[in-house]
């Protein structure tokens, strides 16, 4: 099956699939699932833009899941606009952090950016752990969605769908771009990516603010339908740990492996939580199951077909 329709198939049936939840009822496990891997596809196709793309490896970016959910909760809670209406602006908040963001700690490389990304989690935990207008460490509550119990799902599973499809849409188009290219001469060697003519600066910078933009979007709907927002639901290093795990395992740099690794992890976390619950035994599971998969397929799932020439032709999308 050629890509464009393979994907396109995907997305048609994911689309669908709340039709059965409405007709037979009784799959809210299944939605509120499928909803959170479509958030982890969105982050990990973000990431992949400057960690992928560019090697520029971010423990930081879940950053930009605070951003979003804090902005679209701010006008929620304060001026009484949903956060689907805000949800775009919250994306945009988040791509202008990073702009900023990408401007100082872009001049760093290797191990100082990922200790400046590092960093940059913890300022801003501490930033609102001391905000009292959105609640401090304690967190803010936000209104329940006035809607059916059956229904409460739906939204927030169509809103982070289509954030999921935007992003992965972003990563195939930036890269078969240019733009694209020069970030993997970067990726190869910067210096001579600079030499070549390739404004290395602005494109690590605009990559890292394009890479925060699915982000924040996604923040801003799972923020809502947390209905809770609290800075350690966003900034821990785990998490950021996750996103960049996820990534690799499926094969960065490549269009397919963010959306592949993050389907399989949170498959493979949720198979290892049901039956060893939240536990050590889970954590061990899942982090030997990495340690394999990793051993197999050095170069994640999607690259390591690729490079083996064994990769389906329905999952080479670049």
């Amino acid at each position: 099956m050629p890509p464009a329709a393979f994907a396109a198939l995907l997305l048609a049936l994911a689309a669908l699939f709340p039709l059965f939840h409405l007709y037979w009822g009784g799959l809210n496990y299944w939605l509120h699932m499928l909803l959170f891997v479509y958030m982890n596809i969105a982050v990990a196709s973000s990431w992949n833009i400057i960690g992928g793309y560019a090697g520029y490896v971010s423990l930081g970016h879940n950053v930009f899941l605070a951003v979003g959910g804090y902005f679209s909760g701010i006008l929620f809670a304060y001026f009484g606009l949903s956060p689907f209406l805000t949800t775009p602006l919250a994306g945009l908040a988040a791509m202008a952090v990073g702009l900023v963001v990408g401007t100082i700690t872009l001049r760093t490389r290797g191990p100082t950016f990922i200790i400046s990304t590092i960093a940059l989690v913890l300022l801003v935990k501490i930033a609102l752990d001391n905000w009292d207008y959105v609640g401090g460490s304690n967190g803010m509550s936000l209104p329940l969605v006035p809607l059916p119990v059956e229904l409460v799902k739906l939204p927030f599973y169509y809103g982070m769908l289509a954030t999921a499809a935007g992003a992965v849409f972003l990563s195939f188009h930036i890269r078969r771009s240019k733009f694209g290219l020069g970030l993997r001469a970067i990726s190869q060697d910067e210096t001579k990516a600079a030499v070549a003519g390739i404004p290395t600066g602005s494109y690590k910078i605009l990559a890292f603010a394009l890479s925060g933009l699915f982000v924040g979007m996604a923040g801003a709907l799972w923020g809502y339908y947390l209905t809770f927002l609290r800075p350690t639901i966003f900034l821990s290093i785990l998490i950021g740990a996750r996103i960049v795990f996820m990534t690799i395992l499926g094969g960065r740099g490549t269009v397919a492996g963010p959306v592949v690794g993050a389907t399989l992890f949170i498959a493979a976390n949720e198979f290892f939580v049901s039956h060893f619950g939240t536990s050590e035994l889970n954590i061990a599971a899942t982090g030997l199951l990495l340690i394999l998969m990793l051993l197999f397929f050095p170069d994640g799932i999607v690259g390591t077909l690729r490079r083996t020439g064994h990769l389906p032709r329905a999952l080479d999308w670049d």
